[in-house]
């Protein structure tokens, strides 16, 4: 699917005998800087005020909670995942850098659906984690559990997907990714009855070595306006989509807007904003 581009650092040459699964991951799909300024700069816009802190669900390796520290003294970030590997993982790897920052990030193996940690500035569930939630009710518990755990002025931010092709089964066009191996994005199963799906993320590598289903998503394809009512119904006051301007190629250009209306692409990702 379609991400935002931005600049990337020249890395080594990988392979598929050599590569870390998590490693590539975060090269290919995250971009914590551009998230971190837009989520400061759209608070700062609602509340009048900085954010300083933030709860990460399905935080993964803890990339985004790292910058968010790294980018502000006073910043704290509590990050939540199930998987206690990967939690591990991303001590390991960004941990020994933060320094003093360290003790202002806090990982917690759980559940994000269980009672958790309160008096967040800003929540935030990225890379479309949270549709692992397949049923209605299910998603209004998790949006209520995130609703909790904000402050009164707090803010929810969200991605979702979509377009006419995410209903269609088949490889995404390969995205060359610097250091020498490219992202692939398949969506495998669609069915429109339920919007099940099952994507895979597959990796190719210059010494002509592959991975495939490096990494496999069970789903639910989730709309744009399925999602506004069950913040609200969770009781949030106000949900924006904020969507990416289009560049003079007609490809994404990174700056995102608020919307209320828009003509469909073939692929598009949107950010949802919700207020408490």
């Amino acid at each position: 699917m379609r991400k935002t581009s931005f600049k990337r650092k020249s890395t080594p040459l990988f392979s598929a005998k050599t590569a870390d699964k998590h490693d590539l991951y975060q090269r290919s799909v995250q971009d914590p800087d551009f998230e971190v300024g837009f989520i400061t700069r759209v608070f700062r816009k609602l509340r009048g005020r900085k954010p300083l802190s933030v709860r990460e669900d399905f935080c993964g390796t803890a990339l985004f909670c790292a910058h968010w520290v790294q980018s502000d003294e006073k910043r704290t970030a509590t990050g939540l995942d199930i998987d206690p590997g990967v939690l591990e993982w991303g001590r390991k790897r960004h941990f020994a850098s933060l320094g003093a920052a360290l003790d202002r990030v806090t990982l917690l193996q759980q559940d994000v659906l269980d009672p958790g940690p309160r008096g967040f500035d800003v929540g935030v569930a990225l890379n479309f984690s949270y549709w692992c939630f397949k049923d209605r009710p299910t998603m209004v518990r998790y949006f209520r559990r995130m609703y909790d755990s904000l402050l009164i002025d707090g803010v929810f931010m969200l991605d979702a997907y979509g377009g006419y092709e995410s209903y269609q089964p088949g490889l995404e066009e390969p995205s060359k990714i610097k250091g020498g191996f490219t992202y692939i994005w398949h969506q495998d199963v669609m069915d429109p009855i339920s919007n099940h799906v099952v994507n895979h993320i597959h990796f190719e590598f210059r010494d002509g070595t592959r991975w495939r289903k490096a990494f496999t998503y069970d789903w639910r394809l989730w709309s744009l306006p399925e999602l506004r009512e069950l913040l609200l119904e969770a009781g949030f006051s106000n949900v924006t989509i904020y969507w990416e301007d289009a560049d003079e190629n007609g490809e994404g250009s990174g700056v995102y807007r608020p919307r209320k209306s828009v003509v469909n692409e073939a692929g598009w990702i949107a950010h949802i904003l919700a207020e408490k």
